[in-house]
Parts: structure tokens; sequence; C-alpha cells
């Protein structure tokens, strides 16, 4: 390095230190062989907007111009006096060998040497000046440091490739933050998650203190998996809580990132616009903001910011230094950049001043002495004014950015619509590139469907074309009906029946699937009883299991619901978001599990989906009250057809009222419903009853049981709470005062306990088929093992034992026999085996513990 070139840049309270290797002016009679460290104190005028300098210094060293050479500088801690003072680290070359001289200034511009030594070596990788003053550096791997207090290059017990950090921590002192090789340990203790991540690495992040000489663990400040990518860290703040090490830190990466950690783990990212990033710095500036400064190999400067995320704010090219302090005296910290300019001999010609805020000054501006403060204060505002726009078309980029990524969400949700609905119709879909949609492909594109597409088309195709004997629709209220009505011989396979409804139009602004209720009613054939399940409250979890039903659809699927029995299945969804269409035609969709016999025995079942048919809906239609339902009387008879029945129960909610009287007998309950009322029975259902009472209460249906004349059961169904409270106000009217009013669960007890008998028969089957497969793979792979190894008999035992070669042969055939053993006893089950079964297991158990809960 030419001498002229030997310059460095330091900051000290508010002043610019500038360092730099001067031959002194030769007189009479004087040798060559001198060189000067000089120092030039600058300071910044605020009134001229220009550096000018303070005060002067020199120290001179006998030696050859081109044998001397300033390492580093920086401001560190004197020992002596608790004061930080800067600091100058030269090297001086000899014939055999390398002397290093630390220099101290102090604040009347004299050098004092701290202390020297000398090395056979010269010193090139990761040194480093902390407080005492000292000196720290790597060679071959290895860590040495010296001290003023000892005077004796010391060496570290450590291995290491790098050093990225070295400062101050809280209650630890001086700690060099480094990469290793990963040591494995061999204890117990130690975390398990940490061995892992530093087995795969091979490498791992330490902390060496310099005062207790301790070696403190790398996952307190970053994860081991960021070791062979961090070049360079910054330590913000560290603190010592409930013992434990708290670190907040910043580091770059050689794949040209920012990365926030908090208590070693990632927090934020930010993309670098340079490559090759060498160191980075903090600054906080007036407005509480802590910038991040990084350096690039280039000469470039970038910025990053920490708000509610990690952004450039700024970035320069042809920065020959970065330093950071109170140059202008405002009582914060702002950012000096030194920039290169050939033209111009003086180094602090060209440079700019910034805080991001308030402070802003660049050279070359011809800034009056006589300026005003309003004017300064108003040229200010200007610069803040144009900071802020920056940040504003950041955030609106981010927005800009946000709305495009949810917009292609729902093409690519509309896309999935289109493609369910050519599915059923049986149409071939063409799914739109990757690259048209702004997409990258996760695989390679092929013309073939997948095979699970061909196969479900396959399975819906096998679908009798008879299996709905009518579909209708209903308006009840503010609720569309849709009603399937199966055939005798499909609905008995189905078991996890459901509806959805899907628009036939092309929307491009809306998903067609309506969000819609599934119902199954179920009727017997003489119609004395009736059922409706519905959503109604789970039971209180008595163990975590599996949530068979947890994945997030538009359509609510029943759990569990047995068939027998069951013709008609409903779907009830709002209506008025329908109506905002005018007309709108709607495919309906059933969903069902289709169960396949095979020699008597109940196999696998199938999920399949088929299109039961379209319904058109108009508001004209509405209006003029094609679907609505026409509940008359006729002879003391409701005359409302089955759908309409099916719909008035599908809106409404069911509940069941036990009621007990002691004293006299039920025979007023029967009087209040026909009379005071007004109720009639169904034409088609004989013991469910219409209430034809003008008000909240009509269209209310009850269903009243004697079980003895002392005992019976009400069951309710209606549109709200309200409607029920009323009903049961009334009731309370006319009962005796020693009734006792009980409100039961859904189901009788005799057809609970029936179901709950065939459900636990389910779960037990379902367990032992899961198994069972499993125990006959494991047989078959046993005796496969046996009939390969040929097992060893008595007979052939004598025979082998007579020679040595026999004897062998009789060791490897026990050592094969003992490997199958073990490989029997160790039988393994693949993942997706286990889930499955899983997933059968917990289905069952979820069926028989809802019977057990409404039984109790």
């Amino acid at each position: 390095m030419l001498l002229d070139e030997q310059e460095q840049f330091l900051s000290y309270n508010g002043e610019v230190l500038i360092f730099q290797l001067l031959k002194p002016k030769l007189v009479e009679g004087a040798t060559d062989k001198i060189i000067n460290l000089c120092v030039r104190r600058m300071v910044f005028n605020r009134d001229t907007k220009v550096f000018v300098e303070k005060s002067s210094g020199a120290f001179s060293m006998h030696a050859s111009p081109s044998k001397v050479e300033m390492i580093c500088c920086s401001c560190t801690t004197d020992s002596r006096t608790g004061l930080i003072l800067p600091c100058v680290l030269v090297k001086k070359k000899k014939q055999s060998n390398v002397k290093y001289l630390l220099l101290l200034l102090h604040s009347s511009n004299q050098f004092e040497q701290s202390f020297r030594f000398e090395l056979d070596y010269e010193l090139k990788e990761d040194i480093r000046l902390f407080g005492g003053p000292s000196v720290l550096w790597r060679h071959t791997n290895k860590l040495f440091y010296i001290s003023s207090s000892t005077c004796m290059v010391q060496s570290a017990p450590v291995q290491l490739s790098s050093i990225v950090w070295t400062g101050d921590v809280a209650d630890e002192g001086t700690v060099v933050l480094g990469i290793r090789t990963a040591c494995l340990p061999e204890s117990e203790g130690a975390d398990e998650f940490s061995i892992s991540d530093r087995a795969i690495w091979g490498s791992e992040f330490f902390g060496y203190t310099i005062q207790t000489q301790e070696v403190l663990t790398g996952t307190c400040f970053l994860p081991h998996a960021y070791s062979r990518v961090v070049s360079s860290v910054c330590i913000c703040k560290s603190e010592r809580w409930k013992k434990q090490l708290r670190v907040s830190l910043v580091a770059i990466t050689n794949k040209n990132q920012l990365i926030w950690f908090q208590n070693g783990l990632p927090r934020g990212v930010c993309e670098l616009p340079y490559e090759k990033p060498r160191s980075v710095k903090t600054a906080v500036t007036s407005s509480n903001d802590l910038l991040f400064i990084v350096s690039f190999a280039s000469g470039n400067t970038c910025v990053v910011q920490r708000r509610d995320s990690l952004q450039v704010a700024s970035k320069w090219q042809k920065v020959k230094s970065v330093l950071v302090d109170d140059f202008t005296g405002s009582g914060s910290e702002q950012l000096l950049l030194l920039f290169k300019d050939d033209s111009n001999t003086d180094v602090l010609s060209t440079f700019k001043i910034t805080d991001f805020g308030e402070v802003n000054y660049t050279s070359g501006i011809n800034y009056k002495s006589d300026v005003p403060a309003a004017e300064g204060l108003q040229e200010n505002g200007l610069l803040t004014v144009q900071a802020l726009e920056t940040r504003l078309q950041a955030g609106f980029t981010s927005v800009r950015e946000l709305q495009q990524h949810l917009q292609l969400k729902k093409r690519v949700i509309l896309e999935s619509c289109r493609a369910l609905i050519d599915l059923i119709e049986e149409r071939t879909h063409i799914l739109p590139k990757a690259k048209e949609e702004g997409l990258v492909s996760l695989w390679d594109d092929v013309e073939n469907p997948p095979h699970s597409l061909s196969k479900e088309t396959s399975l819906a195709s096998k679908v009798p074309e008879n299996f709905t004997e009518k579909l209708w629709q209903r308006v009840v209220g503010d609720n569309l009906v849709v009603g399937v009505k199966l055939t005798e011989s499909f609905h008995l396979s189905l078991t996890d029946v459901s509806l959805s409804l899907v628009m036939d139009q092309d929307f491009s602004s809306i998903s067609p699937i309506i969000k819609c209720q599934s119902k199954i009613i179920k009727l017997s054939k003489a119609f004395s009883a009736l059922s409706v399940s519905s959503c109604q409250v789970e039971p209180p979890p008595k163990k975590m299991k599996l949530d068979l039903h947890s994945k997030k659809e538009f359509s609510k699927r029943p759990s569990g619901g047995q068939l027998d029995g069951t013709k008609t299945v409903i779907a009830v969804t709002s209506l008025s978001p329908l109506l905002a269409f005018h007309c709108v035609c709607c495919i309906v969709l059933l969903h069902a599990k289709k169960q396949k016999h095979w020699n008597g025995d109940l196999q696998e079942s199938k999920k399949i989906t088929v299109l039961c048919g379209k319904i058109l809906l108009s508001l004209e239609d509405i209006s003029n009250g094609r679907y609505s339902v026409k509940m008359l009387k006729d002879n003391s008879y409701c005359t409302g057809s089955m759908e309409d029945i099916l719909a008035v129960l599908a809106v409404s909610v069911r509940y069941s009222f036990q009621i007990v009287s002691s004293d006299c007998t039920l025979t007023p309950v029967n009087s209040w419903l026909l009379g005071e009322m007004e109720c009639t029975p169904f034409k088609e259902c004989h013991d469910n009853i219409f209430c034809h009472k003008a008000g909240n209460v009509y269209g209310t249906v009850f269903n009243w049981s004697l079980k003895n004349p002392f005992e019976g059961v009400l069951t309710v169904f209606c549109r709200s709470l309200t409607v029920l409270f009323q009903c049961l106000h009334s009731l309370t009217k006319i009962l005796p005062p020693s009734c006792d009013v009980k409100l039961l669960r859904c189901g009788s007890k005799s057809l609970l306990t029936e179901q709950l008998a065939l459900a636990l028969e389910k779960e037990m089957l379902t367990s032992r088929s899961s198994f069972f497969s499993k125990e006959s793979k494991a047989e078959k792979s046993l005796t496969w093992g046996n009939e390969a190894g040929k097992k060893i008999n008595n007979a052939s035992l004598a025979s082998l034992l007579d020679t040595e070669e026999g004897v062998q042969e009789f060791r490897k055939k026990l050592q094969n026999e003992r490997e199958e053993s073990v490989l029997s006893m160790n039988q393994t089950m693949s993942g997706a085996l286990y889930q499955k079964i899983a997933l059968k297991i917990a289905e069952a158990q979820l069926s028989s513990d809802m019977i057990v809960w409404r039984l109790s």
C-alpha cells in the first residue's frame, strides 16, 4: 500500500479523526528513515456546513516508510482511568519478525505507546481492538490476544474458523462470538435438537469470554443452521433475565441478506441491494429509529430501517467510509458518509450527514452564513416530507403486492370450482398453465389428467342413473331448502351423506360454492316417529382425539349419521344473498361414502360425489309464492305435502321435554295443543301437529307422546329460542303446579341403546380389521424368511458339526435365524398406514362417544 493511501477515519465525541502516515520535511543532516503518524481533529461547522480542522498532532517512528503500515483504529476503554480513548494499531516489518505498536491518543493530541509485541508472522485475519486496550486476532484457526495489563500474547483453548463479533455482553465482560467445527457432546443431558443441528451443518456458533475463559452456548445468539452463511454480526442489546442470557442482534450473510435475531430466533429478514456485504453497524436517530448500516466490499453502502419490518431506506455507491456519531451536536446520532473523489485531495470535501429526519447536510451546496432560522427549518421540513413520501411509496408498493396476491388466490379458487363442476358433469377440464397465472409450477406439466381425477370420474360413472326419486326446493322465511329423495336401493349403501350447492353461472368476482348446512330427515314407514339430525351442542371432550371434520369446507356435513330408513337429504342456505342475482341456477351435488360388500363382509367405503340435478331460483317465482310452504286446514287436518313438512322441520330446531305429574293426569296438554295453540295434525303424519296460531308461534310443530297418563314427552320444532320460551310460558299456565318439566337429549333411550351397541361393534370390528391386516403382513414376511433361510433341523445338525466347514455353516445359519427372529419382533408401520388406521378408529370412537353422551 502506498504511503499516501494509508488513511484511517474514526469518529470520537462528534469529531472526525483522520490518521495518516506521512514523511517529515527533510532538513540538512536528517535521515529519511523517519515516519510520522499524524492525526487531524475535524469538527463540523453548523454555520458554514463544512468540516474545519480543530487541532492536530504527530508521533514519530524510526523506520523505513515502506515497512510501516496502519492496521486498524478504534475507540476503546483505558483500564487505568476508565476513559474511552482512540487507539491505533501500527505494524513495523523487520527482517526476522514483525513488530506491532498499540498507540493511545489523548485529548492533547499526544500519542502514548500502550504496549508492543513481536510475532514471526503478520496479522491478516479477524483483527479486533477491545477494552484494556487489547488486541485480538485469529491465526491458523486459533484465537490469540494481548492486553496492556499483561503485555504477553496469550492463546485461547478454542479452535475457530472465523470471528463474527467482539464486544461486551451483560454480566460476561468481553465476549468473542465465532464459528468452529461442531463439537458433539456425549452426555445425555445435552440438548438433542442442538446436537442434531450441529451434526447436520458440521459447524456451530459459540461464545468465548476473555475474562473468565469460558465457552458460552451459541444458540442464545444464533441457530447453528446459520453458521455457514453468516459473515458478520452486530449485537444491539444483551441482558440477563432469570439467569438466562437474552440477546438481540442483527447479522449479514453471504446470501446478501440482513436478518434480525431475538433470543436465538430469526424475527425478520431483508434482501440487500448489493453483493458481498462486509460489515454492519447500528445508529439511533433523533426519532428513536434504529438503523442498520451495511458496508459492502465494492465500496457501496445501504441503510436498513427496522419498524414493522426490515426494509432498505437508502443506498449509496463509491463510499470511502461510514461513521456514526453526533456530528451536528443535536443530541442524537447521525450518519457521516465520506465519498471517493479523485478530483479533490481533501478527504472531507465530499460528504453527507443525515439521520433520515430533521438533519440532512450534503457537501457542494453553497450555504450562506446569514440564512434565517425559519428558512433553515423550512429546508429541513422539505427534506422530512421527501423522506415521508419515500416511506409512503414503499407502503403503497407493499399494499399493491398484497392485492395482487389476493387476486391470484381468488383466481385459483375459482378455477378449482370450475374443475369440480366439470368433473361432476363428466366434462374435460383444461387447467391453465402456471405461467399464465403468474405461478411457478412445482412439478412438470403433463398432458394426461392425474390418476386421482380419472379414478373419481370412473367411480361417479358407476352410480346408477335413477338414484334420486325427486329433487325439490322450498322457501321458508329467509331460508332456501333443497331436498333430494333417494331411491330405496341406493340410500341403504351410503353413509355420511350431505349436499352442496354450486352456482352454474361463470362469476369472475365471487366463489360459486354456496355455504349451506346439510340435514338428514329420518321417517319410519308408519310415520309414527320423526327425527331430525341437526347441528347440536357437542359433548365435553373426555380425551384428545383426531378431528375428522376439521377441514374448512363450505358445506357443513353431519358426522357419523346412520342412514337406516333415511330417504331424504336436505340442504339449507340463506336466501337473501342469492336474490342479489335476480335469477340463479344451482347445481345440486350429493357427497357420501359408498360401502362395498365382498363375500358377505363389509369392506372399505369410498367417497363419491354425484350430480343430483339443477334448480332454478328467480325473484319473480318467489314473489308469486311458487316455492312457499302451504299449510292449510282441511277437516281438522293440515294439508301440507311431505316436502312442506320436511322444509319446516329442516329450518327448525328440535327440543324435547319430559313432563311428569304425580298428582293428576296430563290430559290438559292435548287440550292446550288443539285449543289455545290452534294445532292440527298432519294428514301424512298424525303424531305431529302444526300450529296455526297467529304471531311468532305460527309454523311451530309439536309432537306429544304419552308414556302413561302421568308421564309424557313433548317435542317442539321451533325457529328460535324466543318462540320456544313463548310456548313454554303458555304451557306452564295450564299444567298443575306439581308437574316436573325436564329438557331431554335428542333420541329415545331404547333407540340410542341399540345405536350404541352397533357403534361399539363397529369400533371393535374396525380395530380388529385394521391390525389384522398388519399382522397378516408380518406373518407372510416371517414365513418367507423361514423358507429362504431353511430352518436348521435335528437331522442335519450332527452332520454339520463333524467338520470345521460344517461348524462355520451352522454358525451362519444360526445367525440368519436370529436376525429373522429380531426382524419379526420389530415390525414397523409406515406413516401413511398408521394415519389411515388412526382415522378409522377415531371415527368409530367419536360415533360411540356421541351416543354415550346423549344417553347420559
